[in-house]
């Protein structure tokens, strides 16, 4: 009787939480959605802008490694949070001869000892057509598993070395302290926004 009673609750509780969900969708094809979408991109645009003229002003040779690219996505804030098990969730834009031509989530996770929560900026520098092609042309592209992918890291001189930067996608991380150069990135998921 109560493994009766706790399926018949389980299930009132999962049909009331779907018909909740349910409620909060809206038609994309709104006018009140269309401004949404419209504010999101000019957000998300100023927001690239933004972390792309802190990245030239941090990081020297970062403007000549990215004049080199085919395409430019950049994440502006990625949130990253978690105690033992981890996530990390962003938005932002694909840049191709310096207009945006997309916009784009990332998420991941992780497991193991951490605790706290931070923000950082990924920008990831698709450095052949053929790379950018294929990110272009995939549904839900992985780092590192869609495309081979390397971080980019700085010298001892303080600058990047542009000639050792070979992969056909290369990786900054930024945070408030500057540049990351010993994390990975592997397993990060990334789609397109429909905005």
């Amino acid at each position: 009787m109560q493994r009766r009673n706790f399926m018949l609750k389980t299930t009132a509780a999962l049909a009331f939480g779907s018909l909740a969900l349910a409620g909060c969708t809206t038609s994309s094809g709104t006018p009140d959605n269309a401004a949404t979408n419209m504010s999101k991109r000019q957000s998300i645009d100023s927001s690239v802008d933004g972390t792309m003229s802190r990245l030239f002003q941090t990081v020297p040779g970062s403007r000549e490694l990215v004049s080199k690219a085919r395409g430019v996505l950049v994440f502006p804030s990625v949130l990253q949070a978690g105690f033992i098990v981890g996530g990390q969730y962003g938005e932002g834009s694909l840049k191709v001869g310096g207009g945006t031509v997309g916009y784009y989530s990332t998420v991941s996770g992780s497991f193991g000892l951490q605790a706290g929560a931070q923000s950082k900026a990924i920008i990831f520098l698709f450095m052949t057509q053929d790379a950018l092609d294929k990110f272009r042309n995939t549904d839900g592209w992985s780092a590192g598993g869609d495309a081979s992918v390397a971080l980019v890291k700085m010298g001892a001189n303080g600058a990047i070395d542009t000639t050792t930067a070979t992969a056909p996608v290369e990786v900054f991380i930024l945070t408030n302290a500057g540049l990351m150069g010993d994390v990975s990135i592997n397993g990060t998921k990334v789609s397109r926004l429909h905005i």
